[in-house]
């Protein structure tokens, strides 16, 4: 069965599914397309009407959207340990780090939108707002990262932390990692994952 999972290249949630397909031994059997996106009547909302990526379209199935989602249908799929674990079959510090690294993530979606606006569109109170909570979020981090969740087996807490920090580094004035050595230490570790290397901004798709 060849899966179509739509992405945009430096979307960090498309960049979540991207490396669970690797890691669950999948690659080969989910071909990797660009989706045209936020431009009026592109051809992607026929597939994904809200035109959010990612979305997997599986043969003769419903499509998935949503990064956890696809995840965990992937979990479903492939091979090796979940990455995907239920709320209630886990410890609740598993959810807790999900939805801290989670929120991090969000946050710096929203800055990373707001800075491409042309700067006469831009909010300045958004962006000091969304640089303020990248700053504190990653302070909290610095704090966690020793938590035995954070290593070991690749999980959602994991996932979602090294998507969030790819996207801080894209960003100018939110390096996750100044005056921060122990997640600067775990995160230049993780971004050496084939999975991770093999996802970047500018690597190929497929």
């Amino acid at each position: 069965m060849t899966m179509t999972l739509y992405v945009t290249p430096t979307s960090p949630y498309a960049r979540m599914a991207r490396i669970a397909a690797i890691e669950k031994g999948l690659k080969a059997q989910v071909d990797v397309v660009a989706a045209q996106t936020r431009t009026t009547d592109s051809p992607y909302y026929r597939v994904s009407p809200s035109g959010r990526v990612p979305c997997l379209v599986r043969p003769d199935q419903a499509n998935l959207e949503d990064s956890t989602l696809i995840c965990a249908y992937f979990d479903a799929l492939g091979s090796g340990p979940r990455i995907v674990h239920p709320y209630e079959t886990a410890d609740w510090d598993y959810g807790r780090l999900e939805t801290m690294a989670r929120s991090y993530l969000d946050g710096l979606s929203v800055l990373a939108r707001e800075v491409r606006r042309p700067t006469g569109e831009q909010s300045p109170t958004i962006v000091a707002h969304e640089r303020a909570r990248a700053a504190r979020m990653a302070d909290e981090w610095e704090r966690e990262i020793g938590n035995p969740l954070m290593a070991g087996e690749l999980n959602m807490p994991q996932l979602t932390l090294i998507c969030a920090l790819g996207s801080a580094m894209r960003l100018a004035d939110c390096n996750p990692y100044e005056g921060r050595p122990a997640l600067e230490a775990w995160g230049r570790a993780m971004m050496k994952r084939p999975s991770v290397v093999a996802t970047e901004a500018d690597a190929p798709l497929n």
